[in-house]
């Protein structure tokens, strides 16, 4: 990937809906060249954008994290199988004590375990269900970058959200757009209203709100081939529960960690590391055995292969090659 690509994404990841003058204007390109890059990327399924629900629109949802074990030679089935559910955003084949890595999310907890009980247990190829809640997301992929982009070139693009009020109310409008931007995170406002039937109007204003709030996460992701840190590491960690927070708090800080989020399991944390090679766990493990003394390495995990990526299907060379809408309001049975 080159250097015009690898800032132009870095650009994407700091706005991801930011227009390619300006993108072309702080990159020192035309607005033309950027989105001709972009369009390249993207037809190649080397780079993608995406939404998902944040803040207090996922606070009133359930996340879990499932490990799945799998009869020999099954896991790749189940995980393709799987993959196509709009309530399962990210599927992970992995090196460690599970066959399969779920994220699962649901409208409610009672959804949870219909999920779990119909589709889960009794489905072929599955010998074993773990589930594991999270109560808390304390940091989440958008977050991260690819660092190719000064941070001159960074506050050019910084969109300042307008401030945020007093929490509003959600309606089904914002889920709808938040599924709809999922599918399309650059959509016009024209174009997402003409699909939600609403006026272009509504939904600047909802959008706003939803930006501000941080009820929706937009994010630019990479092909993880194609990335500077393309392995993914998994460590599930215990701490004592008045350090929760805090430890939580230190791992954000820390640029490999991509996800880090509270856990009702043997563990109460686990946290989601990308790194430049499996042999970094190591490296990784000493420096937070250094900095945060009090925590417990509980179980770790590598994956060999992500099938799914926040709603991106993933093809074996690791390059997007389909969306599956993550609907999470969807009805889980039926």
């Amino acid at each position: 990937m080159s250097e015009t690509e690898l800032k132009l994404l870095d650009a994407l990841q700091t706005d991801p809906r930011a227009s390619w003058s300006a993108v072309g204007s702080a990159l020192g390109i035309g607005s033309v060249t950027a989105a001709r890059h972009w369009e390249g990327l993207a037809e190649r399924g080397h780079a993608w954008l995406t939404a998902y629900p944040g803040g207090d629109l996922l606070a009133k949802m359930t996340l879990a994290f499932v490990e799945i074990d799998c009869a020999p030679g099954q896991a790749l089935r189940v995980a393709q199988e799987l993959a196509l559910d709009p309530h399962v955003p990210t599927v992970d084949y992995l090196a460690g004590h599970c066959d399969l890595h779920l994220h699962v999310i649901t409208p409610a907890l009672s959804d949870l375990s219909d999920y779990v009980l119909r589709r889960l247990a009794n489905r072929p190829g599955v010998t074993g269900v773990r589930v594991n809640l999270s109560p808390k997301m304390f940091t989440e992929g958008s977050r991260w970058r690819v660092r190719a982009i000064s941070p001159v070139e960074r506050e050019a693009l910084t969109n300042r959200p307008p401030r945020a009020t007093a929490p509003p109310r959600f309606t089904d409008l914002d889920c709808a757009l938040v599924v709809a931007l999922g599918e399309d995170v650059r959509a016009s406002a024209a174009a997402l209203a003409l699909r939600l039937g609403v006026g272009a109007t509504t939904v600047r204003r909802r959008l706003e709100t939803l930006v501000a709030h941080r009820a929706v996460r937009l994010r630019c992701e990479i092909a993880r081939p194609l990335s500077p840190a393309p392995v993914t590491a998994m460590l599930w960690l215990r701490v004592p529960p008045d350090k929760l927070e805090t430890t939580a708090s230190s791992l954000a800080t820390l640029p490999e960690i991509r996800m880090c989020a509270a856990v009702t399991s043997e563990a109460n944390l686990l946290a989601v590391a990308w790194l430049a090679s499996h042999h970094d766990a190591t490296a990784l493990e000493a420096a937070l055995a250094a900095k945060l003394p009090w925590l417990e390495i509980v179980n770790r995990a590598v994956t060999l292969r992500t099938v799914k990526l926040m709603g991106r299907l993933l093809g074996e060379t690791g390059r997007a090659d389909g969306t599956v809408p993550m609907d999470f309001w969807a009805p889980v049975t039926g």
